[in-house]
């Protein structure tokens, strides 16, 4: 049998968020990295005990607190997008809040920050030079 030690086109490291409101988190991430959903592991009571999406190559998995009662924990992200601009656009209309205006600094990258909703901080960047 040759069986693989991962799930087909899963990368071997994926953050794993733990939120206040996984289903707010997941409608962001599809309005702003146009997400798909992997899978989905519901609780009794509604609320998401296992998520996992593909962004872009990557995918990022999520929880509300599990079990109940487990601290939220705030996170920082960083995503590469084909345009930090419009993401950074999209976010801010998804409902997040700026942390950093779209900038290039003294490397190659333009980046932005927001934090959505759940508390998560995304860095977005694009290669430019």
């Amino acid at each position: 049998m040759n069986r693989s030690y991962k799930p087909v086109e899963y990368t071997s490291l994926s953050p794993y968020l733990v939120v206040d409101g996984a289903e707010t988190t997941i409608d962001f991430l599809k309005a702003v990295f146009n997400a798909t959903g992997l899978r989905r592991y519901l609780r009794d009571d509604g609320s998401v005990m296992h998520a996992e999406l593909r962004i872009d190559d990557s995918v990022l998995m999520l929880s509300d607190p599990n079990p109940p009662g487990w601290p939220v924990t705030p996170a920082h992200v960083h995503v590469y997008v084909p345009d930090v601009d419009a993401t950074f656009r999209k976010a801010l209309e998804a409902g997040a809040v700026a942390i950093q205006e779209p900038i290039q600094k003294d490397d190659a990258d333009r980046r932005a920050g927001v934090r959505d909703v759940g508390g998560t901080t995304w860095w977005i960047a694009t290669q430019v030079s």
